[in-house]
């Protein structure tokens, strides 16, 4: 503990420049003297005995011996020493420590162009590097969890971090980063970008009426748009359960109605096709009467996916004449007819249940009272009462 000297250790890139100091805490003029990792004396006092010209006179004083290190490579890592000479010598060791940033940083993607709903590989190495590099992965601004393995070569590490990405159509065009974390480098990353391939999204828009009825006698235009990749090649116009009326013209992803009539009534469908798969969506015709002036819930948009998986990708198409996918109002005239048939139905239910009361009601006499209605006056009842009583007694027959 009674140690003069100090010193610290050192920690530098490949390549950097390594900075020794040998420092003594209360100086008494002792020589101080620099030795490298093989005993050999690098500088004594402001002398450098080595050939080795990487090493270069910073600083020499009573106090200090700074010396520097240009091009650090692999084979200078170790422990150099500082030497005081006293009564006992006094001697202590400063380690330089060498980082190796990654040669290479390479992503390897097993298919350069991949199917929505597919699971891809990819792969990512970083090449050389001391001590072994950490991998992460991001898509787009998000991170990913990658498996990585490491790989020892003498002192070098090569690690290879492997990612299972499945993609969606949503992926296409979103770069995956491959990011190293090490101490020798920043900002080191390399990516791909993906390319996906996925089913045509197919959308119908109404251009006539833009807003309002479809009425009889008036013209219907519908567009049919859709979009993938690969592009859609393949789209045409069909009626759903009936056959396409004749007098309808359907040019490419148009469909033409020119005079509505009630025998259009219908579901109306457009599928577009590419390589990857087919899609439809519906439109829903009713056509009203040429003075209607309010349509039922039951007209309008819709587009159903082809299967389950389709839900995801948001294909559900909006409801027609400006505000797609929302229900219509009911006629208000059916509204007014289903109120006054509630309203006389309770009417008729009313008079039934008073006639039912009123026939029920009366007046009901007891035979203890039988007579007394003629009587004069409250003892003649009595007394009429009581005879009737005794009448109903001597009118009893037995049967034998």
């Amino acid at each position: 503990d009674g140690q003069n000297l100090v010193t610290e250790d050192v920690t530098v890139v490949e390549g950097d420049v390594a900075t020794i100091s040998c420092r003594v805490k209360n100086s008494d003029d002792s020589v101080i003297q620099l030795l490298n990792p093989n005993r050999q004396t690098i500088y004594f006092r402001d002398f450098r005995p080595l050939k080795d010209s990487r090493f270069q006179l910073v600083n020499f004083s009573n106090s200090e011996l700074r010396v520097s290190l240009t091009n650090v490579s692999i084979s200078d890592e170790g422990r150099y020493f500082c030497q005081l000479y006293t009564d006992p010598p006094q001697e202590i060791y400063t380690t330089i420590t060498v980082l190796v940033p990654p040669r290479n940083l390479v992503i390897d993607i097993q298919k350069e162009i991949a199917v929505e709903g597919e699971e891809i590989e990819l792969n990512c190495t970083a090449m050389a590097s001391r001590p072994a590099t950490t991998i992460r992965w991001f898509k787009g601004n998000k991170e990913l969890t990658g498996k990585s393995e490491v790989e020892q070569w003498s002192d070098m590490y090569t690690v290879t971090s492997q990612l299972l990405l499945k993609v969606g159509r949503e992926d296409d065009g979103v770069p995956v980063i491959c990011l190293v974390d090490h101490p020798a480098v920043k900002d080191l990353q390399t990516q791909r970008y993906l390319e996906v391939m996925y089913k045509p999204q197919v959308r119908v828009s109404q251009n006539y009426p833009v807003q309002g009825l479809t009425r009889e006698g008036e013209p219907l235009e519908l567009t049919c748009a859709a979009f993938g990749k690969p592009q859609p090649t393949d789209m045409r116009w069909l009626r759903v359960d009936d056959e396409m009326p004749q007098h309808v013209v359907v040019s490419g992803s148009n469909l033409l109605i020119s005079n509505l009539n009630k025998t259009d009534n219908g579901t109306y469908r457009c599928e577009a096709s590419n390589a990857v798969g087919k899609s439809h969506a519906d439109y829903m015709l009713f056509v009203y009467d040429t003075t209607a002036t309010t349509e039922p819930a039951v007209h309008g948009f819709t587009q159903l996916p082809n299967s389950a998986e389709e839900l995801d990708y948001g294909d559900l198409s909006d409801s027609r004449a400006g505000e797609e996918g929302a229900i219509r109002s009911v006629d208000h005239a059916v509204v007014g007819g289903v109120v006054a048939v509630v309203v006389f139905a309770m009417l008729c239910l009313l008079i039934i249940l008073g006639r039912y009361f009123a026939r029920h009601k009366g007046t009901y006499f007891t035979h203890e009272a039988k007579g007394a209605d003629d009587a004069a006056d409250a003892d003649t009842a009595i007394i009429n009462a009581e005879g009737g009583q005794n009448n109903s007694e001597e009118k009893k027959e037995y049967f034998i």
